[in-house]
């Protein structure tokens, strides 16, 4: 009986592998291990074998059906992942399941082409740091002691001298020490203040600072700059307008509007109903900041400004509330 068990094995082994198609292979499962086929035929002979040894025939009879079963069931799955047969698990001339591709946040996307209109200009980038110290952020920039940016109802304080970066500006001495006079910089990067959000208004909000620093800078040279890279991000002539603002790093100093591109200038939510929209403080840069830097102000003029990346994308997209750029809401983030 092992020799048969053997042979049969051996051949059905052969027929195995040589199957074709899956309905060859039903045909070979039932003829070994149906209700009829060769293994159920000797298993239904065991008992007229003598009794000491039907248990080692029965033991290699299912031991050999336990194997062809495990051959049959691979064969099987050889079968449908190949494409041969029915039942099919992979169909290749199916179309693919599409890919899809992520994106730059929209922050991103317009900082990356104020940075590439900046550098065409001239401008090198540098990147500064978020978290500052009390000079950089305030001292260097002719703050008071006293003023009310320092209090803690407007600036995150992380120990008596160090806080995270109120403004973008808290890099203007550094960048002087640095590369000196004759410098034309711009320091994009993340901001964080202590105030209410609103439609407008953002506790994290990203901010371009742009430093220029020479001789003989005057305010021609400051709206010159900024016309030119409102056009270009926006791609036509945009309605400004300069009005009177103080800062205690520039003197004189001011605030350029855009006029609303929501509302063309009836007002809504986002302008504060005024039909135009706080958009780039700025002004020449305030000697006591330029000597602080190491440079002489009697000799080296500049100005200076910082762009809410915030508000430029909302004019740009018409976006309503800045809020939602913070969201992470795909619904919105997915449109650009």
């Amino acid at each position: 009986m092992k020799k048969k068990l053997v042979s049969i094995r051996s051949q059905v082994i052969i027929q195995i592998q040589s199957v074709k198609d899956k309905k060859s292979l039903d045909k070979i499962r039932v003829d070994i291990l149906g209700r009829k086929g060769k293994i159920s035929q000797i298993l239904k002979e065991i008992p007229n074998f003598p009794k000491s040894e039907r248990p080692k025939i029965g033991k290699l009879t299912n031991d050999l059906k336990k194997e062809l079963e495990t051959l049959i069931s691979q064969k099987e799955k050889e079968l449908k992942f190949s494409g041969k047969g029915k039942g099919l698990l992979l169909d290749i001339t199916q179309p693919g399941i599409k890919q899809e591709r992520g994106h730059l946040h929209p922050l991103t996307q317009i900082r990356k082409e104020i940075e590439d209109i900046f550098t065409s200009m001239g401008y090198l980038i540098y990147t500064g740091h978020e978290i500052v110290t009390d000079y950089q952020n305030y001292d260097s920039l002719n703050f008071k002691k006293d003023h009310p940016a320092r209090d803690i109802m407007d600036t995150y304080w992380i120990s008596d001298k160090t806080m995270p970066r109120s403004h973008t500006s808290s890099m203007q001495v550094e960048i002087m020490k640095k590369y000196g006079a004759e410098v034309k910089a711009i320091v994009p990067g993340r901001c964080y203040r202590h105030e209410a959000t609103d439609a407008s208004h953002e506790t994290v909000f990203y901010q371009v600072e742009g430093l220029v620093v020479g001789k003989k800078i005057n305010l021609k040279n400051l709206k010159a700059t900024q016309k030119t890279v409102l056009s270009k991000i926006f791609g036509q002539e945009v309605n400004v307008r300069l009005r009177p603002g103080y800062f205690p790093f520039v003197e004189p100093g001011f605030e350029l509007d855009m006029k609303c591109v929501l509302c063309k200038g009836r007002g809504c939510s986002a302008c504060k109903r005024t039909g135009w929209i706080e958009l780039i403080p700025c002004g020449m840069v305030h000697p006591n900041v330029i000597k602080n830097g190491g440079l002489d102000p009697k000799k080296y003029t500049g100005f200076a400004f910082a762009i809410g990346l915030d508000r430029l994308a909302m004019m740009r997209y018409e976006i309503e509330d800045v809020r939602h750029f913070h969201s992470g809401d795909l619904r919105f983030l997915n449109q650009f």
